[in-house]
């Protein structure tokens, strides 16, 4: 008979089980990322895993929409605390650093991004969508910020700064600070 578990320590093997995720995604990608290796690293059997998610890309689209959450939260609340353009500019700040500690968020041009993607389930890959949809609202909900430019223009701008960190290896000077500079001095061209 299977052991079963109890609610903290479910909460504590899917928290291992999304950090495991986390750590494998980032050092070897998506397809070199074994449900195995995942489970070594829970302490759980495998059997047990699909306890927790129905596959391998229910966990990698789980922890993506989770760690874009975190962020957006954080970036929200940067932005409640400072109400004004130069908080767009602080959240900005605040989710490239977080980009940089998580690269498998920034590599959805690579090979292997494609593979996770072409395996989610549609219910899946409609999460990922509304996750980035968010990400698009923290810039463009907020009653006391109004754009200069046109608002679409305005996203482009800001995603392509946040992107720019896929060129941070091949950058003469250190890519945060870089990062930083871009913002600051585009912040006022793209709010009132």
């Amino acid at each position: 008979m299977a052991r079963s578990f109890t609610e903290r320590e479910k909460e504590n093997i899917k928290k291992g089980l999304q950090e495991a995720c986390k750590q494998s995604w980032t050092q070897y990608g998506y397809k070199k990322t074994s449900v195995d290796d995942l489970c070594k690293q829970a302490g759980i059997s495998k059997g047990a895993f699909y306890l927790f998610f129905e596959s391998k890309e229910a966990l990698f689209c789980d922890l993506l929409c989770s760690v874009q959450k975190e962020i957006q939260d954080a970036a929200w609340k940067v932005m409640e605390e400072h109400k004004s353009k130069y908080g767009v500019a602080e959240a900005l700040k605040l989710i490239y650093r977080e980009y940089d500690k998580n690269n498998f968020l920034y590599n959805s041009n690579n090979t292997d991004f494609t593979i996770l993607m072409n395996k989610l389930s549609e219910e899946q890959f409609k999460k990922i969508e509304e996750s980035n949809n968010r990400n698009q609202q923290i810039f463009t909900s907020q009653p006391y910020l109004k754009f200069k430019v046109d608002t679409n223009k305005a996203l482009s701008v800001l995603y392509s700064l946040i992107m720019n960190i896929k060129n941070k290896d091949i950058l003469p000077y250190n890519h945060v600070e870089t990062f930083d500079f871009m913002v600051d001095h585009l912040i006022d061209s793209l709010y009132e």
